[in-house]
C-alpha cells in the first residue's frame, strides 16, 4: 500500500537536504495564514528550503535550538508586521519575533558571509519607529499581502541563481491554498502551525515548484 500524503512528505524531507535554507520568523495566527502559505511558496519558488520553530521538538532546551537553526541556514526573513499588542488580557507586545531576528544580527555580525537577514513589514516607517536600531536598514514592505510578499522577496533575493516569476509563485500559493484543507485532514489538525502540517506544506510546495 502506497504511503499517505502526510507520510511522503516526512519520507522526503531529506530530498530538500542539498539546498540552502531560509529560516522563517513569522507570527503563528490565524489571521497571518496567507502571508504563511505565501512565504513557504514564494521561498520554495527561489529553490530555498523554508525552516521554522515549529520544526523543533520538545525535550531540548528551545532557545539553543532555534540559534542552531538560524545558524544552519544562510538566509533569515524576519516579518515584524505583528510585532503589536495581543489584546487578550494582560495585553503584552509579541517580541519573539524582533528577539530571533536579533539573533539572526548577531550570528551575521560573528560570521561575515554566512547568513544575510532579511527584515520585512506591512506598513512603510513603521520599523523605524518600532525598532530604530534598524535605521539604515532595508525594510521591504509586503501590504500584508500575498502578492507583496512575492514582490519583495523578488527585492530581496536579486542576487539568487534561481529567478522564478511572480506568476511561479503565485501558482505554487494557490496550489498550497487549495490543498490546505486535507493537508489538515491527514494530520487530524485544525491549525497550519504545526510540525506536520509545515512539513506537509513544505512537501508540496515543493512538489508544486518542480523541485
Amino acid at each position: 500500500m502506497p504511503p499517505e500524503p502526510a507520510d511522503r512528505a516526512l519520507q522526503s524531507a531529506s530530498g530538500a537536504a542539498n539546498r540552502p535554507g531560509a529560516f522563517l520568523n513569522i507570527p503563528y495566527d490565524r489571521a497571518f495564514g496567507d502571508l504563511y502559505l505565501a512565504y513557504i511558496a514564494g521561498i520554495t519558488a527561489f529553490s530555498l528550503v523554508p525552516k521554522t520553530t515549529l520544526e523543533i521538538p520538545g525535550g531540548e532546551r528551545r532557545l539553543d535550538r532555534i540559534f542552531g537553526l538560524i545558524r544552519s541556514c544562510p538566509y533569515s526573513f524576519h516579518d515584524l508586521s505583528r510585532v503589536e499588542l495581543d489584546l487578550r488580557r494582560p495585553a503584552t507586545p509579541r517580541f519573539n519575533m524582533p528577539f530571533e531576528l536579533g539573533l539572526a544580527v548577531a550570528w551575521a555580525k560573528l560570521s561575515p558571509g554566512r547568513h544575510t537577514w532579511f527584515v520585512f513589514e506591512s506598513r512603510p516607517r513603521r520599523v523605524e519607529k518600532s525598532l530604530s536600531d534598524l535605521a539604515g536598514t532595508d525594510v521591504y514592505i509586503h501590504d500584508g499581502r500575498p502578492a507583496g510578499v512575492f514582490r519583495e522577496l523578488s527585492n530581496a533575493l536579486i542576487r539568487v541563481d534561481r529567478q522564478p516569476s511572480f506568476q511561479q509563485m503565485q501558482a505554487i500559493y494557490t496550489g498550497l491554498k487549495k490543498d490546505l484543507p486535507s493537508v489538515l485532514a491527514d494530520a487530524g489538525a485544525d491549525s497550519a502551525f504545526g510540525a506536520r502540517v509545515f512539513t506537509h506544506l513544505a512537501f508540496l510546495a515543493r512538489k508544486l515548484a518542480g523541485a
